[in-house]
């Protein structure tokens, strides 16, 4: 299968169980990163068809709430396992409108069906445990918080919605997902997956088309109890704020420029190994993706080797090319942004070790980048990467190094490496994120709680905690 031959779903949007292809309020094209060919027509939904949505939302949240939890989770779990079934055919899908390699493709969609799974359960676990309590006679109960409108973005198209959606389902929530325009595809195959299992109209519905306008209409309304939105901060600073006018709870997972921290006595080969693989999986378009390493005097040039040796064995390319290790950034505003910032940062003096520049003149390919030498006040210092560059500093001290760490104004994640479990235990506390891993840059799981702290966002997904944040105590006293 290759970019040619690879199906592509026909996009609609999905109201009370209905799947609708109205074309009447235009389109918008989606694209292949790896080829610039159209490959499907976005729709756009209509204030009429956001107020379908919303009535189907209202109309099956009691029934829904009221569900008993082992019901709702057997809704979930069949849907994990028809992605299971499923995932060759949709990771081709995901790597066609997002551009990144098969084999990553289709672990996204293996690990969302684990996700899925996993809320499901715990979400059994947390209503049979602490569901209703008596305390002196009066009840305390945790209740589902109501209609969700969730929010999510391309880099992983199926793995956010799938967690946000296994949450808010789990909890009790009726939920409206608003997808971006430029993966729409793997929302649409995600969907019909919970959709396949026989979850009842209403509980679950798709919003496509423009993302200002829906999210307004969305939040603004009083069917909409809670607002969960994975992006940028610009946008998240902004959807908080129409929410917080109109009182809504909000979850804000807002991305990250997250710092790496060598330790002296780290072992600099495993690590430049792990860096190459962290820093460039998905283009670098995750965003939890380390991006400043910060590497102790001793060993900054033996990293700076390393790394860039690492780094020159990873192949560029098409994703359905099993050879390639890196496939293209998502879209040409993507590939602008990226060069904008790399040539920014060089012509503040930073030194180019490695990439640099867009590779080919078809498709958004853009060759992994390592620089050092970075200004403080470049671009790359300000603002996330979001693709496929690295920066590389030095520090004497594990003070000044966590110093540099911090000095971001945002805070999802970081990481440390060290031999010494003490020390790496000691610069994790000293972290100013909401997520630090040491020796390893996996840090998501479903058992987890995922999030961030200062312009990252607030709240949690992942763990009993982002189940919680679909749920409200409720009271009754006597």
């Amino acid at each position: 299968m290759d970019n040619r031959t690879c199906p592509y779903p026909t996009l609609g949007l999905y109201i009370a169980g209905d799947w609708i292809d109205d074309t009447g309020n235009g389109v918008i094209p989606v694209l292949d990163p790896a080829t610039e060919t159209r490959i499907g027509l976005l729709p756009k939904a209509t204030a009429r068809h956001l107020d379908m949505l919303l009535d189907a939302a209202a109309n099956a949240s009691a029934a829904w709430g009221r569900m008993p939890v082992q019901e709702r989770a057997a809704f979930l779990c069949a849907a994990a396992d028809l992605l299971r079934a499923r995932s060759d055919a949709i990771a081709a899908v995901v790597t066609l409108e997002q551009g990144k390699p098969l084999a990553e493709a289709r672990s996204e969609v293996l690990r969302s069906a684990d996700l899925i799974e996993w809320n499901a359960d715990a979400a059994v676990a947390l209503f049979e445990s602490e569901g209703t309590r008596i305390d002196g006679g009066n009840a305390i109960s945790l209740v589902p918080v109501g209609p969700v409108a969730a929010f999510t973005p391309w880099n992983v198209p199926v793995l956010s919605p799938a967690r946000k959606i296994s949450m808010a389902l789990a909890a009790g929530c009726t939920c409206i997902l608003k997808p971006a325009e430029e993966t729409p595809g793997s929302a649409v195959e995600l969907i019909r997956a919970f959709a396949d299992a026989g979850l009842p109209a209403g509980v679950l519905g798709l919003a496509l088309g423009d993302p200002a306008f829906i999210s307004d209409h969305l939040i603004r309304s009083s069917v909409i109890r809670k607002v969960t939105f994975t992006g940028s901060v610009p946008v998240g600073k902004h959807l908080a704020a129409l929410a917080g006018s109109v009182m809504k709870p909000v979850t804000m997972e807002l991305g990250g420029h997250n710092p790496v921290l060598v330790l002296q006595d780290a072992d600099i080969e495993k690590v430049a190994k792990a860096s190459a693989l962290g820093k460039f999986r998905n283009a670098g378009q995750i965003c939890t993706s380390p991006t400043r390493f910060y590497v102790h005097t001793s060993k900054f040039d033996d990293f700076v080797e390393a790394f860039a040796a690492e780094t020159a064995r990873l192949q560029v390319g098409n994703g359905f090319d099993p050879e390639n290790h890196v496939g293209p950034v998502a879209s040409e505003r993507r590939l602008h942004a990226i060069e904008t910032l790399v040539s920014d940062t060089l012509g503040k003096g930073a030194t180019l070790v490695t990439g640099g520049a867009r590779l080919g003149s078809t498709g958004y390919f853009y060759a992994p980048t390592i620089l050092t030498g970075v200004d403080g006040e470049s671009a790359f210092m300000r603002d996330e990467p979001f693709g496929p560059v690295a920066g590389v500093f030095s520090f004497e001290t594990v003070a000044e190094g966590l110093a540099l760490c911090n000095q971001s104004s945002l805070g999802l994640a970081a990481y440390v490496f060290a031999a010494s479990d003490i020390d790496a235990n000691k610069a994790a506390a000293g972290m100013d994120s909401g997520i630090v891993g040491i020796n390893s840059f996996s840090v998501s799981r479903p058992d987890l709680p995922f999030g961030g702290v200062k312009d990252s966002g607030y709240g949690r997904e992942g763990g009993v905690e982002g189940l919680k944040a679909f749920l409200v105590t409720k009271v009754v006293a006597r």
